[in-house]
């Protein structure tokens, strides 16, 4: 057990503590399904809470500190726990948010377990250089404990980079229109966390210039409970995006069988991988070939398939029959649209009839039973291709083409 020392001068510590440990619990106890995908939601679900509670284990670390003799200058000592406490996230939300990309730096991943021996490792000599009063010893390893994670911050913003990049590669080759925009998202949060957690250099710049150094260690202090705050939020957000968090009470409220139905073949398609026996047709250029491929297109459409979503390219060659390229080459020389944008059209086509027949179905049902997996995404291109949003076609009866 820490002994805690409870006074006006440890109160932000305690708070920041107690939110960051009660985030990590609230983490913790979100269960994610086993999938391939959510193997990486999972990884970087338990990073982040490692983060969270190393944070909060300095935190009671410090207040246990107060008022011992060798701790002798207490701002200075806050200081130094704030930037461990940085030093620590860097090295693990770098390894969480590039989780979160389809495509993860195997180089990066043997760079992570290192980067933490490196953080602990500082921390362990800065707090004891402090305790030891030797000034020489302790501003040595500040500077040792600053070049390290300038370095390690650079390597793992390069890394990131690299993996976003390939990940952007990958998913042109996906076909699923709204996985841009969920990488944004990881990309979006990275560049929060790595300013945050940035700015603790302007913070140990500023410290010796100002009068009232406690206080600005206590905004800084409260600011990363705010960030992890918001982090949090929008990580069980983004589980939400991916139906891992479902809202059975609105399922249940939810008028229309058929719909129903579907949503749930569209689950069960995305849970299992897909088996093909027939045999594939050779990729040719050859009028008989594009024959082929266009009736197994017609019987594909009249199947309803374009309604499931979180299809690779592979998947849907295998469906039709064919290969990768004589997928992209018909659709290039005889439709004159890629797939995406084809395949998109029908999914529209579709809503606009189900917003009609399902007045009662609300129209984030009707955009997943269309085929769309994310509703901003849905209402963006609804929009872009009929001129209005889908409740505007709805309440006009569909007369607004």
């Amino acid at each position: 057990m820490i002994p805690l020392n409870i006074n006006t001068d440890t109160v932000v510590q305690l708070i920041v503590g107690v939110g960051s440990t009660v985030l990590a619990v609230l983490l913790m106890l979100i269960k994610i399904p086993h999938s391939d995908y959510s193997d990486k939601l999972a990884k970087s679900k338990q990073a982040i809470t490692a983060s969270f509670l190393i944070c909060g284990f300095m935190m009671f670390y410090t207040m246990g500190l107060y008022g011992k003799p060798y701790i002798w200058d207490w701002e200075l000592l806050t200081m130094l726990v704030i930037y461990i406490v940085v030093h620590f996230s860097t090295v693990i939300i770098s390894y969480s948010m590039i989780a979160l990309l389809k495509t993860v730096s195997q180089r990066y991943q043997n760079l992570y377990l290192p980067g933490l021996f490196v953080s602990a490792l500082i921390a362990f000599m800065l707090l004891e250089s402090y305790k030891s009063g030797n000034m020489n010893y302790f501003w040595t390893m500040c500077i040792t404990a600053l070049s390290a994670f300038l370095i390690q911050s650079v390597t793992y913003i390069v890394y990131f980079d690299k993996a976003y990049k390939q990940s952007l590669q990958e998913f042109e080759n996906y076909y699923d229109e709204d996985a841009d925009h969920k990488l944004k998202w990881v990309r979006f949060c990275y560049v929060i966390s790595m300013l945050t957690n940035l700015f603790v250099l302007v913070y140990l710049v500023l410290y010796w210039f100002l009068d009232y150094k406690m206080a600005v260690a206590n905004l800084y202090t409260f600011w990363y409970l705010l960030y992890m705050l918001y982090l949090t939020s929008n990580f069980l957000s983004f589980l939400s995006s991916h139906r891992l968090v479902l809202d059975a009470f609105a399922y249940k409220t939810l008028s229309g069988q058929d719909i129903m139905r579907r949503i749930d073949q569209n689950r069960k398609k995305k849970a299992r991988k897909t088996k093909v026996q027939d045999d594939v047709m050779l990729p040719d250029n050859t009028e008989t070939g594009m024959l082929r491929l266009e009736k197994e297109i017609e019987k594909w459409v009249a199947d309803k398939k374009f309604r499931e979503y979180d299809k690779t390219r592979d998947d849907i060659a295998r469906e039709l029959h064919t290969s990768k390229d004589m997928l992209h080459l018909y659709f290039a020389t005889k439709v004159g649209v890629d797939f995406r944008t084809w395949r998109t059209g029908l999914r529209i086509e579709e809503a606009k009839r189900l917003l009609l027949e399902n007045k009662d179905a609300s129209v984030n049902i009707i955009a997943e039973a269309s085929g769309f997996s994310d509703k901003s995404n849905f209402h963006r291109q609804f929009v872009k291709i009929v001129g209005c949003s889908p409740k505007e076609w709805r309440d006009s009866g569909g007369k607004k083409d």
